[in-house]
């Protein structure tokens, strides 16, 4: 399981968003319950959202999640010469072995659980 993005709840208390593997599908935990991703949700929601990782930008991992594929999607932080806080990215290997694509964590943790919700109700 791989923690990507936290959200604070009305009464104050926090309740984590992690990406995980059951079974063999890959999906979102949070609260305690497992949400399914539907497929190509992964790299399409990176590919909306973000870019090809710059080979010269340094990044530190947080952690990372190996896929059933092969792939591994990877928790980093970056901090340029002129922020002041860090800010988290997911960077995800797209199908095909293309550059290493990364989103604003915040971003892809938002659209993630907006596809898995949609996705577990169609079900």
């Amino acid at each position: 399981m791989l923690k990507i993005h936290e959200i604070t709840e009305a009464d104050g208390s926090l309740t984590a968003i992690a990406v995980s593997v059951e079974a063999g599908a890959v999906g979102l935990v949070t609260a305690g319950r497992f949400l399914p991703l539907p497929d190509g949700a992964l790299d399409a929601v990176v590919r909306r959202f973000g870019g090809p990782l710059e080979p010269s930008e340094t990044v530190r991992e947080v952690g990372a999640l190996p896929l059933p594929d092969g792939r591994s999607i990877r928790h980093v932080r970056h901090l340029a010469r002129f922020d002041v806080i860090a800010r988290d990215y997911i960077a995800l290997t797209p199908v095909g072995g293309d550059d290493e694509y990364v989103a604003l964590a915040t971003t892809v943790a938002g659209a993630w659980m907006h596809l898995a919700r949609g996705f577990s109700r169609s079900e």
